[in-house]
């Protein structure tokens, strides 16, 4: 049975869904949490797979065929592997993507790709190994570059390098982050430092993120929460609602642009 497509108030086709497994990370990036780490959820607050595959079968078939999985760091999710080849398998997603900072690519991405993992994006900031540890504060670059090399041999391809900027894409870092792409036959995007509660953010440079007019998406919080925009503090609980009903709420509750957040923070967002 063909599926059904889903637009939203201002006539954009909703076929993207970005799901966040998890609130931990093996990173305390600057730009994202504090040194001290975070309150996380409890394990009864997270999402069991079984409940994620519920509103993934729901989306599909209402006619989502591009899912990304996000944290946190996803791959600190156990079992992550075997939720993307319950993904995989339904027909219908033609996109299937993973957001990770890749220091645990060298481990898995071989069993990713099996499982049916189609390609990765993944954070990189900065080529310079004492930069890299200043803004993680605790990352080895050895792992990311490994993750990286990992990855393309296992065709999670195109590996799409996000290098996050503060203004442009001329600043050292960044180019330091161009260059390795170029030289590596890889991609990058530049993603603006983006605040939630000022409602700053601007389009992606060499994506299609931050585009309102363009946008796509909806996201499922690893709590359960499908949220209509990055931007909104609007966000309705699978739990409570049941997973149509939530779906559809968030549907309807998508803005034109994006506003401010002002109960969520990146972490638990996916980005």
């Amino acid at each position: 049975m063909e599926a059904q497509s889903m637009y939203d108030s201002f006539n954009r086709r909703i076929n993207y869904l970005r799901i966040s497994v998890t609130d931990r990370c093996n990173l305390r990036c600057r730009y994202c949490m504090p040194a001290e780490g975070v309150q996380l959820l409890s394990h009864d607050e997270i999402l069991r797979f079984d409940e994620i595959m519920e509103v993934v079968d729901i989306a599909v078939a209402r006619g989502v065929d591009k899912i990304r999985i996000t944290g946190g760091e996803p791959l600190v999710r156990k079992g992550v592997v075997e939720l993307i080849a319950m993904i995989a398998k339904l027909e219908g997603v033609k996109d299937l993507g993973m957001t990770t900072n890749g220091l645990l690519l060298e481990q898995y991405a071989v069993a990713l790709k099996e499982a049916g993992l189609m390609r990765v994006n993944i954070s990189m900031d900065t080529t310079d190994p004492d930069r890299y540890r200043e803004i993680t504060r605790i990352g080895d670059i050895s792992l990311l570059f490994r993750g990286i090399k990992a990855a393309v041999s296992a065709g999670l391809t195109p590996v799409k390098l996000n290098c996050v900027i503060k203004k442009t894409p001329e600043e050292p870092d960044a180019q330091l982050v161009k260059r390795f792409a170029e030289d590596n036959g890889l991609q990058v995007r530049f993603i603006h430092e983006m605040n939630l509660e000022t409602g700053y953010f601007r389009p992606v440079i060499g994506g299609d993120g931050g585009d309102c007019k363009k946008c796509n998406r909806l996201r499922l919080t690893s709590n359960g929460i499908i949220k209509p925009c990055l931007f909104s503090s609007d966000g309705f609980s699978v739990r409570e609602l049941g997973a149509a009903i939530a779906l559809e709420k968030a549907l309807r509750a998508k803005p034109k642009s994006g506003g401010v957040n002002s109960r969520d923070e990146f972490y638990n967002l996916g980005g």
